[in-house]
């Protein structure tokens, strides 16, 4: 079992004036984040919004203005930003004969996941599934994976080098209540386990609200962003989402109150 760590709170993540142009058409423009460590950061807009465009370029897919930084506050020294990422959806073949001990000890081990398995490494494996409540798949076929048991396989593939930043774009979407239930009490793990931020694109405004720790709302450019009460509660909420729930969806933060 990891034992619990604090998060450092010296470690920041900050995107600075980040654009996006496709051919002559702005996507995003001076987009700017700031995030520490421990913290669950939720990106929420409509459709169209630039949200994953968000998540491309700061994984480097595609080409941005502006810069991401990772700051050792601590000292004041730049360090390489490591980044885990899970998508939004995965395309595997039917048939395809990869295990999930295969995926996860091709990424962690230049061992020839043909040759017959490592005992040592598939036990390492094995106690990281256990992590995300996936030991009992080790042996299975990912091809043959429901939509959360892949979302929890990858989510163990992403953290495995133990990034700075975990980037997830909407992974629970179409999935059931108890994966949504399973999915953020990971998240919370996580924060206590692992010295990272998250970044979590969702279309559930009530998730967000039980367990965002900050939230930015999108429409190209960043309208508002805080804790969810800040946000939920702004005219820039009211007006992106019309909504007229915004009491179901305000969690008290007491730890900032």
């Amino acid at each position: 079992m990891r034992k619990i760590i604090s998060p450092c709170g010296f470690h920041c993540i900050k995107v600075n004036h980040l654009g996006v142009w496709f051919s002559e058409q702005e996507i995003l423009k001076d987009v700017n984040l700031h995030m520490h460590c421990g913290s669950l950061n939720a990106i929420i807009g409509k459709n169209g919004a630039g949200k994953s465009t968000l998540i491309r370029a700061m994984l480097g897919d595609i080409p941005h203005t502006g810069d991401i930084e990772f700051r050792d506050t601590k000292d004041g020294r730049m360090q390489n930003l490591k980044i885990g990422y899970v998508p939004q959806s995965i395309n595997i073949e039917k048939n395809t004969p990869v295990s999930v001990y295969d995926l996860l000890a091709s990424y962690e081990s230049r061992y020839p996941v043909f040759l017959p398995k490592n005992r040592k490494l598939y036990e390492k494996i094995k106690a990281h599934l256990r992590i995300f409540e996936a030991e009992e798949l080790i042996d299975k076929q990912v091809c043959n994976l429901s939509g959360g048991q892949l979302q929890r396989v990858l989510l163990a593939l992403a953290v495995m080098d133990e990034p700075n930043l975990l980037l997830l774009d909407e992974p629970v979407s179409g999935i059931d209540q108890n994966g949504m239930e399973l999915f953020f009490k990971t998240m919370d793990y996580l924060k206590k386990h692992y010295d990272l931020a998250i970044i979590l694109i969702s279309h559930d405004l009530d998730y967000v609200a039980r367990y965002a720790d900050h939230v930015v709302l999108l429409d190209k450019t960043v309208l508002r962003q805080g804790t969810v009460k800040e946000v939920y509660e702004s005219s820039e909420f009211e007006r992106i989402f019309s909504a007229g729930k915004e009491e179901t969806w305000i969690k008290e933060d007491e730890t900032n109150d």
